[in-house]
């Protein structure tokens, strides 16, 4: 079969996938935002097609139900509650895995029929600090640059994003760029030595939050210099005098940065005029993340350096497509096309667009307050699309009460089971990705369609579908009758000339008249693509902002910082790993994946890790005033003193203590509503396991006992896992652990040493193995795994060991071509010291490059022998 053009699930970058029915998966070598590059994720989204775990058919109450019984219910209680309380006693909390489509029909249900503003979105956790700052500079939400600006500057500054792991073709173009330019300089601003700081000219590990304090002594030095662009700022810009003034009142202490760190950084931004400043969720997830990103615009303004060849801010986006859901007002403080809701005029065009019975006149609630509204009792009707915010939200448990305590409760979700859709009243089966149609934006404005190149599978709907078949029960069948993606596009599109007319930026009326088989045929275009005359390929660099007098504003913002120390009070940081997606709930299906970061660990200093008795290996025990969570320790000086890092991405499904949000506090910034997720207050200590263990079996395993985590594996499932409680009967624990109720059983004991291994067969086939001791279990897990489901013999098995000849290749660090780490320890010590010598020796590194780093590290760990040794 020919295969398919589409675009890849994950995150921002937006990479063009040449994919086919039997789950071979390629890059797409003329889509302009990857050129063929792949990363590790995207490779392998073949392994991620299977149905098991798919929810197949409408569930109500638990129990299976038919489309039309599911339907009817989740319309008359909408519409009961808009009744009986008022429009806003619903509310929709959606994606950015949405298609635009799908959002665009969400938001005109609840904006313009329903007549309330109750939707936001999941991209309210990642981009909103953006949005926020973006319409206080510029009037509008508007990235100003495209990727090719990256190969174009001569210094790219990487604020608060570990690109090579989070957007790691993004970090291939740019190494690329650097290849061919070795001139070309790399900062990376970020508290953590990361695998993106590897790759970088200059590392600044600014204190956690230190990045408006950065910017702020930058405007400052500009202006010291002399090199403001007079012009620029006299003709566009307001604002100026008072932001400088603001961020005078800096101090060059609060940055956590030396003198002659500041005066490095200074030197390369000012001194070179094609700089363009990346910035991501390490600036957006925070209390102050609006102003952060403002300070990050104040210098690019105040200097010109903006919509211009290789200058420029730019955010990037962490969802593949929470552009396109800002774009149609996915979230609740905004209408379609980047109007506004508190605009008379924009929402008079909107209704009229719609030809809707009402429309919002105020913004909705929130993320935060949608779910406190919830467990308040104000919403009485939720409506989750494509997400989990049972995992993904700060206080995460909270919020998981929060749900069952609204009257009633949907999702549409594409999984049977996540920690969301067990505590909702019904669950509808949507398409997934490789199963539906449609368009989504990328971070550099750039809208690629997703095309169906399989099957939907049991009696699976496209999310839009459902949407209008709700909505027309509701009432409303004419406004949603439409039959395919494209009648909703060319409506969007249509609208969105409307709202070019008003002064905004957003337009692709260009293609509002798109046929059935142009949409089809549809090729990677970026907006803005107005009908009747050509576009442009950047913003803001002859002015032209979209504030009513084309000015752009500098926002005055003030630095502020409590040094204070206090004790076994540490900062909490989360955020992505390379192999792993959200909540893993597609990417976790990958057993190749999983294997990179196989638990949820917690990153600490050394230093504190003496403090508090850690040695590696140990567990740790995170507490706050909302939650627990026990994860790995990972002692490491690559983290700032009284800091800890943890990832985002464990449920409760993989991993009974390692929802880490559920530690967090629902603090959020005041202006764009986003949660603080990297500045959250903890005290830590050593989880005191009485036992290790670690499990393999061809039956999934529950996430269970006092730490547990579980992934996919070839043969079945591994887990990682640790007591607090001495079992009675260890064969009971074992077959409770392997969710193995039958079978024959073998065990080794070593009560002196504290060791029980048992392994469990049906027949001849080896269907379970189980290790404990009463310190961390070391194994051959590679071996483990591979015997399992086979015929092997349980003695050989329980040994854990190696097979002869075969030595423990390690934890992988090359998802791609799945090579451990002693391997690559084993070819640098036989004279492989360059990443070219360890890529020819073991196929490391040479195909999405993502491992790039963690390669350099292990190299350099490795001394080099002069002749004379």
């Amino acid at each position: 079969m020919k295969p398919v053009c589409t675009t890849c699930p994950y995150c921002g970058v937006g990479c063009g996938l040449l994919a086919s029915g039997d789950g071979s998966i390629k890059g797409d070598p003329d889509h302009p935002s990857n050129f063929g590059r792949l990363c590790s994720k995207g490779a392998a989204l073949g392994e991620t097609l299977g149905l098991e775990g798919r929810l197949l058919s409408p569930h109500v109450g638990g129990a299976p139900t038919d489309w039309d019984s599911a339907l009817d219910l989740v319309a008359g209680k909408f519409s009961a509650a808009v009744r009986e309380h008022g429009p806003d006693s619903v509310a929709f909390y959606v994606s950015g895995q949405l298609l635009s489509e799908d959002y665009y029909v969400a938001n005109k249900l609840m904006k313009g029929f329903i007549g309330a503003a109750n939707i936001d979105t999941n991209s309210r956790l990642c981009m909103a600090s953006t949005v926020a700052g973006h319409k206080r500079a510029f009037g509008s939400d508007t990235v100003s640059g495209t990727y090719e600006d990256l190969e174009l500057a001569d210094v790219i500054v990487l604020v608060g994003s570990n690109l090579a792991w989070c957007h790691p073709v993004l970090f291939q173009r740019i190494q690329a760029a650097k290849s061919e330019r070795p001139g070309l300089k790399i900062i990376t601003i970020d508290p953590r030595r990361t695998a993106t700081t590897h790759g970088s000219d200059l590392h600044l590990a600014v204190r956690p939050d230190g990045d408006t304090a950065l910017f702020n002594s930058l405007l400052g030095e500009i202006v010291r210099r002399g090199r403001v662009d007079q012009a620029y700022v006299e003709a566009h810009v307001h604002g100026f005098e008072q932001s400088l003034s603001a961020a005078q009142s800096t101090l060059p202490a609060d940055t956590g940065l030396s003198a002659e760190e500041l005066q490095l950084f200074h030197d390369l931004w000012i001194g070179s005029e094609k700089v363009v400043t990346v910035f991501s969720q390490g600036v957006n997830q925070s209390v102050g993340g609006t102003d952060k990103v403002n300070a990050i615009l104040n210098c690019h303004l105040a200097t010109g350096r903006i919509g211009r060849p290789g200058m420029g801010p730019f955010s990037v986006t962490g969802q593949p497509n929470a552009m396109g859901g800002r774009e149609v007002g996915g979230l609740a403080n905004m209408l379609a096309c980047h109007l506004d809701i508190e605009d008379a005029d924009h929402r008079k065009t909107v209704q009229s667009a719609w030809q809707s019975p009402t429309i919002c006149t105020k913004p909705g609630l929130k993320a935060v307050d949608l779910f406190r509204a919830c467990a308040s009792g104000q919403i009485k009707a939720l409506w989750v699309m494509g997400t989990n915010p049972a995992v993904s939200m700060p206080d995460a448990d909270a919020v998981s009460q929060a749900i069952k305590a609204v009257d009633f409760s949907v999702i549409s979700e594409v999984v049977e089971q996540t920690d969301t859709s067990t505590v909702t009243d019904v669950q509808l089966p949507a398409t997934a990705w490789g199963e539906k149609t449609g368009t989504v934006t990328n971070s550099e404005r750039r809208i690629s369609l997703q095309r169906a190149f399989l099957s939907a599978p049991g009696e699976t709907r496209p999310d839009w579908k459902i949407i209008c078949d709700v909505a027309q029960r509701m009432g409303w069948a004419e406004a949603f009758s439409y039959q395919s993606p494209v009648e909703i596009f060319r409506e969007y599109a249509a609208l969105s000339g409307q709202a070019a007319g008003l002064g905004g930026d957003f337009d692709i009326s260009g293609l509002a008249t798109i046929s059935e088989a142009g949409y089809a045929e549809f090729t990677p275009v970026q907006w803005p693509i107005p009908s009747g005359s050509p576009g442009v390929d950047r913003f803001f660099g002859a002015g032209g902002f979209s504030h009513r007098d084309k000015r752009a504003r500098m926002v005055p913002v003030i630095a502020t910082y409590d040094g204070r120390r206090r004790r076994n009070i540490f900062q909490l940081n989360t955020g992505r790993i390379r192999d792993q997606w959200h909540t893993m709930t597609r990417s976790g299906k990958s057993p190749r994946l999983s294997q990179h970061q196989s638990e949820p660990f917690g990153e600490i200093h050394p230093k504190d890790a003496d403090e508090l008795g850690l040695k590696p290996g140990d567990l740790l025990e995170i507490q706050s005033a909302y939650g627990r969570a026990v994860v790995r320790a990972r002692i490491t000086d690559g983290i700032a003193r009284s800091t800890v890092f943890v990832p985002m991405h464990w449920s409760g499904a993989n991993s009974a203590t390692g929802r880490i949000n559920a530690v967090i506090a629902p603090t959020i910034d005041p202006i764009s509503g986003q949660p603080d997720l990297k500045g959250g207050l903890v005290q830590l200590r050593r989880f005191d396991a009485l036992w290790y263990g670690f499990a393999v079996s061809v039956a999934q395993m529950p996430a269970s006992s006092a730490y547990s985590a579980v992934i996919k594996t070839t043969s079945g499932w591994s887990c990682e896992l640790a007591g607090i409680e001495m079992p009675a009967s260890w064969v009971q624990q074992a077959r409770n652990v392997l969710n193995l109720k039958t079978g024959s059983i073998s065990q080794m004991r070593d009560s002196a040493k504290g060791i029980t291994r048992v392994a469990i067969h049906e027949g001849s086939r080896l269907t379970g193995l189980f290790f404990a001791a009463s310190s961390p279990v070391t194994v051959d897990r590679q071996r483990a795994v591979s015997q399992v489901g086979t015929d092997e013999q349980a003695l050989a098995a329980l040994a854990g060991l190696p097979a002869v000849g075969q030595p423990d290749p390690g934890r992988l660090v090359c998802a791609c071509f799945n090579v451990g780490v002693n391997t690559i320890r084993s070819a640098i010590h036989q004279g492989a010291t360059t990443l070219v010598e360890v890529g020819n020796c073991t196929a490391a590194g040479t195909n999405c490059g993502s491992c790039k780093a963690e390669l350099q590290t292990l190299i350099n760990a490795v001394p080099i022998l002069t002749a004379a040794e």
